[in-house]
């Protein structure tokens, strides 16, 4: 199979590069060199965001009706790689990669005339009610429920780990609206929005986050909470289906273009690090668990190309996602392993290891020290949101190897 760009796909990443070398601010670019974790703030997010949408970028797997770009999966790919070589971020995915696309298979006519546009155009910030105490990775069992009351639903429960949900104006939903002998068969997909009395939002604090008033996951509880009926997507009953389909742009993302940059950091942090020819030559060296973790994103962004491959022959991803995930997952973990020991002592430190400007306090190491231990504790959690990679082994068992 032949893994080379077309001309046309050349001619497309000469732009992408222009344009991003161009548009991603130089004033963010700065906010992330000092942000431990790399975090931005919601505004700084919009903003981004905005200017992407201007350049008819934002939506990149959209259709042209909708208002996308309609990239072709390689220039989706191409875009993801140029946009982790300048270390812009992508767009926040509950809203444009994840809710959008169920609207725009299972919604109705109102429903896309009336959020599609507020998503594309960054007009709203949209979060995401999956989880619950007791219903993470078997999330069939959730207990959250909607009773239909004619022209309403009335909304109790409880969803966690919700991310952002503090910013956020609207939250798609799991909720349970009857009790059936198969328990997928009594879930609905609602959309709430979270200014409706009953809702409260509590923060959940993990051990990654670095403090000035940076937080990112959330409790939110459901009390009597009034949804119109009208903001039912799909049939009642029928919410595992647009679960399913939602989890594919979830877990189908190309992990490799992020994961080359940073293992790239990884490398210019140990140049300073250590010194020529230290210990390369024994096998559990840390420039040895360098070169297997490249091997194996090696192997990582050619199985991503051999799936762009079907993509644009016009098949899904379909199981084939939980391949990406649980593999892509496993080396972010990895490469922020490596991370935090190329940085010895400096790499434990949670203080923020660059003061941004105004701060009263002296670097604590290097630069590139700074919010390594933040990302080695914020990827603890990635083999296990969208389905634990235990989960998804199960379904390549089943789905794709047939067992």
């Amino acid at each position: 199979m032949d893994f080379s760009f077309s001309e046309s796909d050349r001619t497309f990443q000469k732009e992408v590069r222009k344009w991003l070398d161009e548009a991603w601010p130089a004033e963010m670019r700065e906010k992330l060199a000092h942000s431990a974790n790399h975090h931005l703030s919601k505004d700084d997010h919009v903003q981004w965001q905005r200017r992407l949408a201007e350049k008819g970028w934002a939506a990149t797997n959209w259709p042209a009706e909708y208002g996308g770009a309609k990239f072709t999966p390689t220039q989706n790919y191409i875009f993801d790689l140029e946009r982790a070589r300048v270390g812009a971020p992508g767009v926040i995915p509950f809203g444009m990669s994840m809710v959008a696309p169920v609207i725009m298979k299972f919604g109705t006519a109102e429903q896309k005339k009336k959020y599609l546009p507020d998503i594309l155009n960054t007009n709203v910030w949209w979060c995401q009610g999956y989880s619950e105490p007791g219903a993470g990775s078997d999330l069939a069992s959730l207990r959250t429920r909607a009773e239909n009351k004619g022209d309403h639903y009335l909304v109790n429960g409880v969803k966690t780990w919700t991310t952002m949900a503090q910013y956020a104006d609207l939250i798609f939903c799991l909720v349970r609206t009857s009790d059936e002998s198969i328990r997928q068969l009594g879930i609905s997909f609602l959309l709430i929005d979270m200014k409706t009395p009953g809702i409260s939002v509590n923060p959940i604090v993990t051990l990654d986050e670095p403090g000035k008033g940076f937080q990112e996951i959330n409790m939110v509880y459901f009390d009597d909470v009034k949804v119109p009926i009208e903001n039912l997507v799909g049939e009642e009953g029928k919410g595992w289906t647009c679960a399913k389909y939602l989890l594919e742009f979830e877990r189908g993302n190309a992990y490799s273009p992020a994961l080359k940059q940073a293992l790239q950091g990884v490398k210019a942090m140990a140049s300073k690090e250590f010194s020529d020819g230290d210990d390369s030559s024994d096998p559990d060296s840390f420039h040895q668990r360098i070169n297997d973790v490249e091997i194996q994103l090696l192997a990582m962004e050619f199985t991503e190309l051999r799936i762009l491959g079907s993509l644009a022959a016009g098949q899904n991803v379909g199981p084939e996602s939980s391949m990406l995930k649980t593999r892509g997952t496993e080396l972010q973990q990895a490469v922020t392993e490596l991370a935090i020991e190329a940085c010895s002592y400096y790499g434990v430190t949670k203080d923020e290891g660059t003061p941004a400007p105004g701060d009263n306090f002296t670097a604590i190491g290097p630069n590139y020290a700074n919010g390594v231990s933040q990302n080695y504790f914020n990827t603890r959690k990635v083999s296990i949101f969208a389905g634990s990679n235990e989960i998804q082994r199960n379904i390549m068992a089943k789905l794709v190897l047939g067992l």
